[in-house]
């Protein structure tokens, strides 16, 4: 739990994404999934703050907010090649 004063939140996801996302940033430059949730985040809100948007947010499927799909391997390529432009890989 946060102490007051402390500039830091928790935030809870899904153990499945955790892992998934631990294991796409292997080798990557990133030393936590943490940092690199706080990464993509900034990444987002930047995207907000140039008048881009957000994207939308998908409907919760039929075992509700906890269920996650598993990475295709196109995406998990995807995210691979982004890392790689940005300097991680």
């Amino acid at each position: 739990m946060a102490v007051k004063g402390d500039p830091d939140v928790t935030i809870k996801i899904p153990r499945p994404l955790y892992a998934q996302l631990k294991q796409v940033i292997g080798g990557s430059g990133f030393h936590s999934v943490t940092e690199f949730i706080v990464y993509v985040l900034r990444d987002l809100m930047s995207h907000h703050a140039e008048g881009k948007g957000l994207p939308t947010m998908p409907t919760s499927g039929p075992g509700g907010e906890g269920d996650v799909d598993p990475l295709s391997p196109d995406e998990i390529e995807a995210i691979r090649k982004r890392l790689s432009s940005l300097g991680y890989l």
